[in-house]
């Protein structure tokens, strides 16, 4: 190779050297530019972020708040029930007993925590289940067809949610006393087939989220009103079904109130129930302690909602910023 063409590559990669130098000074000026003028305007931009220590603190500190219980949990459910009394609390027994305790948590009492178990999932498969599927039918009716009566029934659904539950406990109990329900399954069951909030949420995700011309359309080219809303509508509704989902079924799996003065028998109750009378065995004459199996059966609790969060989320996310830009 001679010297002339040695130069004109060192001139070349020289000069590309330099232009990559150039055009990280000057990404890194418009950066500098872009945070100035975020901060001036109080809107950040997702693809160029502001580091601030100070939110990153306090959002540290909320995550430490949500995840210690969690962490309690898994700890304590290794523990022996003579560990966990004489052993720190965040801190792991002398055995690891996590297998024991799920094997005990099995038989104790003839296996009754596995009825719980069994119980509560029909409460929310049937129960939650079914109060999503009608706020779905009824937000959807609400928000695409016009009747007579539609403002009224808007006030009976606004006035509804502002009514704590635990208020409307005592008349339910009344009702269902008189009509012989009290003490089964359907104590439970049709009282969370109702779902206000969740109404009145599908209510406002439908008429975001399902065009009317859509509708029109599709009702020009012959589809009938059930057509239209399971071929049409009903894709387009389910980040807003599974958001109505998961607040129906944490409502109904967390349920302690109303199971408590509706369910005498055990082999009735679910998980909240059942663990609560477990804690409470200890302070009855000749009462166990099982605090071990209490802390374990609350572990393996909250797992499904570990899961159905976890597993829904996706669905959940796509419908956040759903209307936030205008057509």
């Amino acid at each position: 190779m001679s010297a002339e063409h040695v130069k004109t590559d060192s001139v070349s990669r020289l000069s590309s050297t330099q232009e990559r130098r150039n055009r990280k000074k000057r990404l890194a000026k418009e950066e500098a530019a872009e945070r100035k003028r975020s901060a001036a305007s109080g809107f950040s931009n997702p693809t160029n972020p502001r580091r601030s220590w100070s939110l990153t603190f306090i959002t540290g500190v909320f995550a430490i708040y949500c995840l210690f219980p969690f962490v309690y949990l898994v700890i304590n459910s290794t523990k022996t029930q003579e560990d966990f009394t004489s052993t720190f609390g965040l801190g792991f027994g002398h055995t690891f007993a996590l297998g024991e305790n799920l094997k005990l948590l099995g038989i104790y009492q003839n296996g009754i925590f596995l009825r719980w178990f069994v119980n509560t999932l029909i409460y929310v498969v049937v129960g939650a289940g079914g109060a999503t599927l009608l706020a779905i039918m009824g937000g959807y009716a609400l928000a695409k067809f016009r009747f007579p009566g539609r403002k009224a029934v808007f006030a009976v659904i606004i006035g509804s949610i502002s009514v704590p539950g635990i208020a409307l406990a005592v008349p339910q109990f009344l009702l269902f006393a008189k009509l012989g329900l009290t003490d089964t399954p359907w104590a439970m069951i049709i009282p969370s087939l109702i779902s206000p909030f969740g109404l009145y949420l599908m209510w406002i995700f439908t008429e975001q989220a399902v065009p009317t011309e859509l509708l029109e359309a599709a009702r020009v080219d012959g589809a009938g009103e059930f057509r239209t809303f399971w071929s049409v509508s009903l894709p387009l509704l389910a980040p807003g079904i599974v958001t109505t989902s998961l607040f129906a079924i944490v409502a109904t799996w967390n349920n302690y109130f109303l199971p408590l003065i509706m369910l005498k028998d055990s082999d009735w109750y679910p998980l909240t129930i059942g663990l609560n009378q477990w804690k409470d065995q200890a302070s009855t004459t000749g009462g166990q302690a099982i605090q071990n199996l209490v802390i374990t059966g609350s572990m393996i609790t909250i797992i499904p909602l570990v899961i159905a969060f976890l597993t829904l989320q996706r669905y959940w996310q796509s419908g956040l910023a759903a209307g936030a830009v205008k057509e």
